[in-house]
C-alpha cells in the first residue's frame, strides 16, 4: 500500500500534521479574541494602541472590513479548519484524509488571498494572522508531500478526492457553529450599552491629570475659541503613521457631528520617529511621520486638508514620493527645511514628558500613541463608537446642568423599539 500522511502508524510527518492542526488552532483563537478586544472592548483599559509598527499592526486586520464575515470572525473558521487537521491526524482513515487534503487545499487558496490583500492593499500585516498563515502553509505541505497520491502525474488530483458524507457532515456543523457565533456577534453589540455605562464609570475614576504646558494650536475640531470652554476638550497625541491613530480619526469623524458646536480637538504632533520626537526614542518606529508632522504644521491654515489627506491616503503617506507630492500639492515643500516647523512639532510632542510614567517598561507617560486626554482624564488607546460617544454625552450632560447621563442614557436601537 503506498504511504500516506496519517495512515502509516505515529511517523513524524503525522505527529507534524497533528501540531500544524493546533497552531492553526491557536492563532485563530488569538485572532478572534483580538478581533472583539479591538471592536468591543470591556473596559476603558482594553482600547487598542498602535505599538509594533505601521506595518506589523494586529488593529489594522481587526478594524478592516475582511477581519468578518456576516458578524462571523474569520478565526472562527481557522478553528474549524486546525480542529479537522488535528483530528485527522489523531483519529485516522482514509476518508478523513482526502477530506482534509481537499480542505488544506482550498485553505492555503484564501491564505495566499489574505496575505496578499493584507500586504498590497491594506500595507499591513497582522502577526497573530501570520501564525495561522503558517501552520496553514505547513499543513499543505505536509499533505502534498506525504497525503495519498503522492508522486502521481497528475498529483493535483488528489486534492480533489474528498468524502462527500464528510464534508457534508462538517459543513452543517460549521453553518450550525458559524449561526451562534453570528448571535454571539450580535449579543456583543447590544451588550455595548451596558458596558458603555461601565466604561463612563470608568473614565470618571481615572483620576485628573493637567492639560500640557503647550496645547497644540492645530485642532481637527474647533467648537469656540478657547480650548476649555467646550463641553468637550481633546487633547488627541497622535501619529500619522500610527493605524488606531486612523480608525480613532475615522471615529472623530462621525463623534464631531453628532457632537457639532460642542467639542475641541488639539492634534498634539507625537510621531513616534527619534527624529522629532525624543519621547519616542524607545519606540522609533514610524520613519516619515516627522516628515508629515512638518508638512501639516508648516501653514496653520492648511492643518485640516493636509491632516485629512494624510489619514485619507495612509497607506501611501508612508512612501517618501507620496510625501513629496503631498508637499508640492500645498506648497509646504519649506517644511522640511524649516527650523520653526521643526521646533513648533518637537515642542508639542515634548510635552509627553510632562507625564507620570504609566509603565515599567517605558519612561514617559505618553508611551504611545493614540493616547487621549479628554477634560482632564488620560485613556491610553483609543475605543470603538458607542463607548467614546457614550463618554462624550456625559460630558455634555454635566456642562448643561441635566441629570447624570449614566442613568438616563438609553441608545438610541432601544428608543427606537420603546416608539
Amino acid at each position: 500500500m503506498a504511504k500516506t500522511l496519517t495512515l502509516d502508524g505515529v511517523r513524524w510527518p503525522r505527529i507534524l500534521s497533528f501540531f500544524s492542526g493546533i497552531g492553526m488552532i491557536v492563532a485563530s483563537i488569538l485572532t478572534m479574541q483580538h478581533y472583539f478586544l479591538a471592536n468591543f472592548p470591556e473596559n476603558i483599559f482594553e482600547g487598542s494602541f498602535c505599538d509594533i509598527s505601521a506595518f506589523f499592526n494586529c488593529d489594522s486586520s481587526a478594524f478592516s472590513v475582511i477581519s468578518q464575515v456576516m458578524g462571523i470572525p474569520l478565526g472562527f473558521f481557522g478553528i474549524i479548519l486546525g480542529v479537522l487537521i488535528a483530528l485527522g491526524a489523531l483519529f485516522p482513515s482514509e476518508n478523513f484524509e482526502r477530506t482534509n487534503s481537499f480542505i488544506a487545499f482550498f485553505n492555503i487558496l484564501g491564505v495566499i488571498a489574505l496575505f496578499a490583500y493584507a500586504v498590497f492593499f491594506m500595507e499591513s500585516l497582522c502577526l497573530l494572522c501570520t501564525g495561522y498563515y503558517f501552520f496553514s502553509l505547513l499543513s499543505f505541505f505536509l499533505f502534498w508531500k506525504f497525503g495519498i497520491g503522492q508522486g502521481k502525474r497528475v498529483s493535483f488530483i488528489r486534492f480533489f478526492q474528498p468524502s462527500l458524507k464528510m464534508l457534508v457532515t462538517f459543513a452543517c456543523i460549521t453553518a450550525l457553529g458559524a449561526y451562534g457565533m453570528i448571535q454571539y456577534h450580535e449579543a456583543k453589540k447590544d451588550a455595548q450599552a451596558a458596558v458603555s455605562l461601565r466604561i463612563i464609570k470608568q473614565f470618571r475614576a481615572l483620576p485628573e491629570v493637567s492639560n500640557p504646558s503647550i496645547i497644540s494650536p492645530y485642532w481637527t475640531v474647533r467648537a469656540t475659541g478657547y480650548f476649555e470652554d467646550a463641553p468637550i476638550q481633546v487633547i488627541e497625541f497622535s501619529d500619522f503613521l500610527c493605524p488606531d491613530c486612523l480608525f480613532l480619526t475615522q471615529e472623530f469623524d462621525k463623534l464631531k457631528e453628532e457632537f457639532a458646536g460642542k467639542i475641541n480637538i488639539a492634534f498634539q504632533f507625537f510621531p513616534l520617529e527619534g527624529r522629532c520626537n525624543p519621547v519616542a526614542l524607545e519606540k522609533d518606529i514610524h520613519p516619515g511621520a516627522c516628515e508629515l508632522a512638518f508638512l501639516a504644521a508648516y501653514d496653520p491654515a492648511q492643518f485640516v486638508a493636509i491632516h485629512d489627506e494624510i489619514f485619507a491616503n495612509f497607506n501611501a503617506a508612508r512612501r517618501p514620493e507620496w510625501r513629496q507630492e503631498l508637499a508640492m500639492k500645498y506648497g509646504v515643500e519649506q517644511a522640511l527645511s524649516d527650523p520653526v516647523t521643526h521646533d513648533i512639532v518637537s515642542s508639542i510632542a515634548n510635552t509627553g514628558m510632562e507625564y507620570e510614567r504609566t509603565s515599567d517598561e517605558f519612561t514617559y507617560g505618553i508611551r504611545s500613541t493614540p493616547t487621549m486626554i479628554i477634560n482632564g482624564r488620560m485613556i491610553i488607546g483609543t475605543l470603538p463608537y458607542e463607548p467614546m460617544r457614550a463618554i462624550f454625552q456625559d460630558l455634555v450632560d454635566e456642562y448643561e446642568g441635566r441629570s447624570q447621563f449614566i442613568e438616563q442614557w438609553v441608545p438610541r436601537k432601544a428608543r427606537k423599539i420603546k416608539r
